[in-house]
């Protein structure tokens, strides 16, 4: 009976153990998924910073200065997730490009016949020049400028695009066969008016370009009499700077006068998930012990507008009932696009090997 109760007990001990491991797993595993969404976030407020500086200074001319200081971050953070300021020029050039294609690429697939597809894809881009030109500034202008790697990347881009627009061949009415290297002289031609007037900041409408290109684009696959059918059709909706709107290169946290951490990112997301959560169940939700730097956090979000408190309160009886305010929200919403979108597809993680 007694070697029983002795092999009980040391089964009941094995079993807390294991309990207890599995516990300290789950907690570094989620500590650990934290400290990389934290990193992504990061990585987006440098690449973000990169794609305004450029546009505003010009891709030969930015600094790792200038981007550390536009993003609020430092410098030992940037090297940690870049390993120079050309690996950052590229990363910025990879997410304006990703940002283009989620408009582009819909609006193409929508349509099966070539003519319509090319001219749906082009409406889409024009709209997204109107309505993002510092993105597409350093898609189509800076990005010259962005070194070897970004050149041979936009290379890629451009090789596939001609091949899309050679596809015309297969449909075409014109009296002849287009000679070689038609796609990308056409490809090219387009390249050159958009680049010219996101060069120069002309005030026009891309938008309103949409039936002089397409004409130019179908002539020589189509013919004349296509080319001058696209002219005559009706102009697309006229689009702007979305007045108002969060751009793609806003960062709320910046904007709220707070610096992102590590222990902030755990709060938001933990009170997103529990609304009018209690401060000893966020903490434990975020994984941080300390209930009194719960606390503090709470009060600093809450003194910035990202939380509320709807409950009564320690003092008045009743615990504390936390819930994100709206810029909160907008916080949480970002962390969340952020951490989907900071790595374009077919791109490497966040971390590229930089110099630590």
């Amino acid at each position: 009976m007694a070697a029983q109760r002795q092999s009980g007990g040391r089964e009941s001990r094995a079993s807390s153990a294991e309990d207890g491991a599995r516990g300290v797993r789950a907690a570094q595993a989620y500590s650990g998924l934290q400290r990389e969404r934290l990193a992504d976030l990061q990585r987006a407020r440098i690449v973000g910073a990169m794609l305004e500086v450029c546009s505003e200074r010009g891709a030969g001319s930015v600094s790792v200065a200038n981007v550390v200081e536009r993003s609020g971050v430092s410098r030992r953070t940037f090297y940690e997730l870049f390993t120079d300021r050309e690996d950052c020029s590229l990363a910025a050039f990879e997410q304006a490009l990703a940002y283009a294609a989620q408009r582009v690429i819909p609006a193409y697939e929508a349509q099966k016949a070539w003519r319509e597809r090319i001219r749906a894809g082009l409406i889409a881009l024009l709209s997204f020049l109107d309505e993002e030109p510092t993105v597409g500034r350093v898609l189509l202008v800076e990005s010259l400028a962005g070194g070897p790697r970004t050149l041979a990347r936009r290379g890629e881009v451009i090789g596939k695009l001609t091949s899309v627009i050679e596809q015309g061949a297969c449909e075409g009415r014109a009296a002849s066969t287009p000679p070689p290297l038609t796609g990308e002289g056409v490809v090219g031609a387009v390249l050159a008016v958009l680049q010219g007037r996101l060069a120069n900041d002309a005030p026009a409408s891309f938008t309103a370009l949409a039936n002089p290109l397409m004409s130019m684009i179908v002539l020589p696959y189509l013919g004349a009499g296509a080319a001058r059918r696209e002219l005559e059709r009706p102009v697309p909706a006229v689009t702007g700077p979305r007045d108002g709107a969060t751009t793609l290169l806003s960062d709320p946290f910046k904007d709220a006068g707070m610096r992102l951490t590590y222990r902030t990112v755990r709060v938001l997301t933990a009170i997103a998930e529990h609304p009018d959560a209690s401060n000893r169940l966020i903490g434990e939700a975020a994984g941080i012990k300390d209930q009194g730097q719960v606390s503090k956090l709470l009060g600093r979000l809450q003194r910035i507008g990202m939380v509320c408190n709807t409950g009564l309160g320690p003092g008045q009886g009743a615990p504390n009932a936390w819930s994100l305010t709206s810029s909160g929200q907008q916080v949480v919403n970002s962390i969340r696009t952020h951490t989907a979108t900071s790595h374009p597809a077919g791109q490497p993680g966040a971390r590229t090997g930089g110099r630590r």
